[in-house]
């Protein structure tokens, strides 16, 4: 992806605090829709990458959205426990460590019942989530699954051959010749389409920050 794209990553870092008091209500369908399509991602991908199975990091993307619903009355009372992202990140690791452990319940013996049910292996075994190489990855896949997000509201609202276009010359760098080349278009087209779509991006972005 250009470097125009690319920096726009750095504007959904931070925190939607006013989605996060809409997620308050548990009847309010479409802010915890917007919530899953957003995060859904970020979370699975850093299941994958911890070495789960695609199964068990589906299991992890549903226990941590419940705990974030179960939890954000409490994440929102209490400012100690730092910012959102930070808070997602610690949720997705304690997730992802309680599939590490039921990977082997009949391996516990006597050390495992004398701290709680955990193993000195199992402990090994979880990322700190202080851990700077998670957090390094963590940070990675916020910002790609962010950006993911957006081009994908930005692609249901313009035609496809046109988001085609884009995506070719401007996600996959394909050269603008080339593009029109394949796509059989003339090259003011490309150009065209890069243009509209990049400003859309832009304004995209901007609203889900003043809305988020």
């Amino acid at each position: 992806m250009n470097e125009t794209v690319t920096s726009r990553t750095e504007e959904f870092i931070p925190t939607r605090y006013s989605l996060l008091s809409r997620l308050q209500n548990w009847d309010d369908q479409e802010s915890w829709k917007s919530f899953f399509d957003t995060y859904w991602r970020l979370i699975y991908s850093i299941a994958l990458k911890s070495g789960l199975t695609e199964a068990e990091a589906q299991d992890v993307v549903q226990e941590t959205i419940i705990c974030v619903a179960k939890d954000i009355n409490k994440f929102k009372r209490d400012r100690k426990l730092g910012s959102f992202k930070g808070w997602l990140r610690n949720l997705t690791r304690w997730r992802i460590a309680d599939q590490l452990r039921k990977r082997k319940p009949n391996a516990l013996g006597e050390d495992a019942s004398s701290n709680g049910g955990i193993s000195m292996v199992d402990l090994a075994e979880i990322p700190d989530p202080a851990d700077a190489g998670l957090e390094v990855l963590w940070e990675a896949e916020w910002q790609s699954n962010l950006m993911e997000a957006a081009l994908e509201r930005v692609r249901r609202r313009v035609k496809e051959e046109h988001y085609q276009m884009f995506d070719l010359n401007v996600v996959r760098q394909w050269p603008a010749n080339k593009v029109a080349r394949i796509l059989e278009v003339n090259i003011a087209q490309v150009y065209l389409a890069k243009h509209r779509i990049l400003a859309l991006l832009k304004r995209e972005v901007r609203m889900l920050e003043k809305q988020w």
